[in-house]
Parts: C-alpha cells; structure tokens; sequence
C-alpha cells in the first residue's frame, strides 16, 4: 500500500471517528433535552398535585378586605356622595368628529380579506363594510341617543368613583312584591346587554307574585362610570362597590344576576357578604379552580362520567384545548398590556368596532366565523351592535375596561381563592349552547353548595341577555321564584 494510500486510509478513520464522536453528542444532547423536558414536566405535574391536593385539603380564610378604600383621586375635599341623575349626550362636536374619521377611513385603500376564508383571519372586510354603511347612512344619532336615555340613569360617588347606573322601579299594585335585582354585564358587554329584558323583569307576570325594582350599574372603569386612578381594583373589589352602591340605595338584601365578568364579579359578592345577598343567578357558572381543571382533563378518558348528556361541550379535550388556544388571544394581551391596545382602539372608532364585534362574534357563536357575514345579523341589530360600540367610544372608557383583565390576573391568588370558598347563597346556573366554559353540576356544587337548579338552551352565547331577552328574563323569574321558595 502507497503512502497516499495509507494517508487516505488515514483521514477516512479520523473523518469515521469525527462523526461518531457527532453522532455521540447529538445523541447526548438528545437526552439531554429530553431529560430536561421530563424533569419540566415532572415539576409541573408536580405543583399541579399539590395544588389539587390544597384543593382538597384546605378551604380559604375570607381575605381581610378594606370596604372603604378609596379607588379615586386623593383628596381632602368631602365628597359629593349624593345620587344624581344622568343623560347620555350626542354632541354635535363628537358628530362631526366621528363623520370626519368615517371619512378618512372611507378614502382609504382598504387590503380586501382573502376570499373564502370568511371570519377565520377575523373581521371579514366585506362583512366589516356593510355594517360601517349602516354606521354612516342609515345609524340616526339622535334616535340612538334617545334610546340610551330611554331609562332613568344616575351617578354616586362610591368609595372615590363615580358609578354610573340604570335605576328601573315597577310600577305594581300593593299585593306584588318588588324584589331589588342587581345586574352586572359582561365585556365586551355595558349597560345596554339588559335593556330589552329591563321592561320583561320590571312587568307583572301570571304566575309569578313579585317582580323586580332593577339596578344596571356599569362596572367601575366601563361606559360611565369612573375607572380606579392606582391599580389593583381586581373583581373582588368591585364586587365591595357594587355592595356599597346597593347599599346607598338602601337596598341591604338583593339578588345578583351576571354573566362573563359580570359572573366573576357577582360570584365574589356572594362570597364576601353571603347574608346580603338573597340569590345569585349565573348565566356563566363556572368554577375556575385547578380541581375542576384536573378533573376535566381526567375526564377524557370516559367524557360521558364527567358531563352527561353536555359531554359535547368539553370534549374531546384536544379540540377544546386547540380551541382555547386560538381563540384567548385577547385575554393574554389584555391581561398584559391593556394600555398599550387601549391607546390604539380609542384613536379610531372603525378599529375599536372591529375589535369588539370580533369578540361578540365569536362568544355569540363560534360557527360564525366560517359565515360570510360573521353571523351577526341572525342575532343582532346593526343598531344594538353600534350602540354597544358607541358606549364605548363616546365614554373613552375602552383602556379601563381592559385594565379589569391585568387586575384579575395581577390577583390570581386571591381570586383562586375566593374560587374555592364554598358560597352557601342559594345559586342558579344558566347554561347556554355556545359558552366558553363550562362545569358540570357536581363540580358547580363544591363552590355552590346550595345550587337550586340549573337550565340548558339549546341556545345562545355569551351575551344571552342581549341576544335573547325573553328567554334570559324568563330564567331569572324561575331561578327566584325557587329562592324564595326556599324561605317557606
């Protein structure tokens, strides 16, 4: 063999030895990383067992909370906590404003949504246009306004904050009784989600011998009602306003009705003052614990033990799963840089509308996304659905709104706490076809231990109120008729 011979030899074994020792360290890295996911994945499922386990084991201590504290502007002047009427008012300034913005973005060349893709990239910009032509041609500014002060309205000042509210008496003879009702409305929701079921609960019904003196209050930081001037107004410290604002109008038992973060809320409010509040209607009930999460996830193996007949709406777990993912966008944006997207949608009412009709498209049902039109018109108004959005925009209240989601999530301990007390208030559950969530009666029960009833529909979406007043109206009648039942 030739000396080029042996030296090819040569380089051939160290080339062999090279890549061996590759192989080796690719192999190595390989379980490497693989023992670094197994340990990752051994301490989450680890703090996840023993969260369980503190489930289990351990009721929360009522927090000790300040029912006073002061949410406005620091002071010395006494405050003005007297009850004052409101009226919502269109002025011709914020007319012009918006006409000329409408403009501008008519002008503007527009990049068309792909075709056939309908609202799966979002907002659809054929579906968009026709219902901006409604806003500019057809939406009267004056007959909306009317509409927004076809209830009386007021504001108090309550621990520092301006609350605005829809104060709604009956009218009745003297053998009904009037049983006080608070309201709370979801988000992208305000106010206007109950004002076709105000005139249902506020009517003598056959069968029924009381009826309801209605509250609608807009939660702080939404519509007209003041936002908190320092962070850390999280659910469970509106609920101590919304108990104040009852208060201040003399009302020292009441039932409490919510859905969404409306629920959040009225759950916290049960929790904290269960001798005030009479009953607590849920159109969202739920019960958000790492309990109920392990046991939905353990029950896909045999869905049908978990939910029943419902076992649709939880199952298969990896489709719901996927679901989430894709749709709880907004809630990690808002949830982190509520600011940052607020400043953006209230510079321009075309793109706050396109913002909030995306979110009550998809809660409403999430089958409309593969519609053409969203869907909407089968279940709104053009006109219902701009109200809402003009609530938002007239108000300027659509950062402080978001800032409720970064409270929430900036509370968690606290709020998976008050998650885990056992609330004794007698409780109805509304559960509607197309909600995000969902907790089987068994599971509602280790938060509400007194769950009265529960009712399904084969119906409806998040804003269950605004989409189908009779049949939300309906509900809540049954639910406090059987509260107070319970008193006999």
């Amino acid at each position: 063999m030739g000396k080029k011979e042996k030296k090819k030899e040569t380089e051939s074994v160290k080339i062999s030895k090279k890549k061996e020792v590759k192989t080796e360290q690719k192999s190595n890295n390989g379980l490497h990383v693989a023992s670094l996911i197994s340990f990752l994945l051994l301490i989450g499922l680890s703090v996840l067992a023993y969260r369980v386990y503190d489930d289990l084991t351990h009721i929360p201590d009522l927090p000790k909370l300040d029912l006073n504290k002061n949410w406005g502007l620091n002071t010395s002047e006494p405050r003005d906590t007297s009850i004052r009427p409101y009226r919502v008012i269109f002025s011709d300034s914020m007319d012009s404003e918006l006409r000329w913005l409408f403009e501008v973005y008519r002008r503007t060349l527009k990049k068309k949504s792909f075709e056939d893709t309908a609202w799966t990239y979002g907002v659809h910009t054929d579906a968009f246009g026709k219902i901006f032509s409604h806003w500019v041609f057809k939406y009267s500014f004056r007959d909306r306004e009317r509409y927004f002060n076809k209830f009386e309205q007021f504001r108090t000042n309550v621990q520092g904050l301006d609350v605005h509210y829809v104060h709604v008496k009956p009218k009745v003879e003297k053998n009904v009784m009037v049983v006080p009702l608070l309201l709370l409305h979801s988000w992208p929701g305000s106010v206007l989600e109950f004002y076709e079921a105000i005139p249902l609960l506020t009517k003598v019904r056959p069968g029924y011998n009381f009826v309801f003196e209605v509250i609608v209050p807009s939660l702080p930081g939404f519509g007209f009602s003041e936002g908190a001037v320092r962070p850390g107004l999280s659910p469970n410290q509106i609920a101590v306003i919304m108990r104040n604002l009852m208060h201040r109008l003399e009302h020292k038992h009441y039932y409490v009705a919510g859905n969404g973060i409306g629920h959040n809320v009225g759950a916290d409010l049960a929790t904290i003052f269960p001798d005030e509040v009479l009953g607590f209607h849920s159109s969202s009930p739920v019960v958000p614990t790492n309990r109920a999460y392990l046991t939905w996830i353990l029950g896909a193996i045999w869905p049908t033990f978990v939910a029943g007949g419902d076992a649709d709406k939880l199952y298969p777990l990896a489709d719901k799963i996927m679901f989430y993912l894709e749709e709880s966008g907004y809630l990690h944006l808002q949830a982190t840089k509520p600011d940052t997207i607020g400043i953006a949608l209230q510079d321009s009412p075309v793109g706050l509308a396109s913002y909030i009709l995306d979110r009550i498209m998809i809660m409403t049902d999430p089958s409309n996304k593969f519609d053409p039109d969203g869907g909407l018109d089968k279940y709104y108004s053009y006109d219902k659905l701009l109200d809402n959005i003009m609530m938002y925009y007239i108000s300027g209240s659509i950062t402080t709104s978001l800032r409720f989601f970064k409270e929430n999530f900036d509370d968690y301990e606290v709020e998976n706490a008050f998650a885990r007390m056992p609330t004794p208030v007698p409780t109805w559950g509304l559960r509607v076809k197309n909600s995000f969530s969902y907790s089987p009666d068994f599971v509602l029960r280790w938060k509400y231990p007194n769950l009265v009833g529960t009712t399904s529909y084969d119906f409806g979406g998040q804003f269950i109120a605004f989409e189908r007043p009779t049949e939300f109206v309906n509900d809540v009648f049954k639910a406090v008729k059987a509260f107070l039942a319970l008193k006999k």
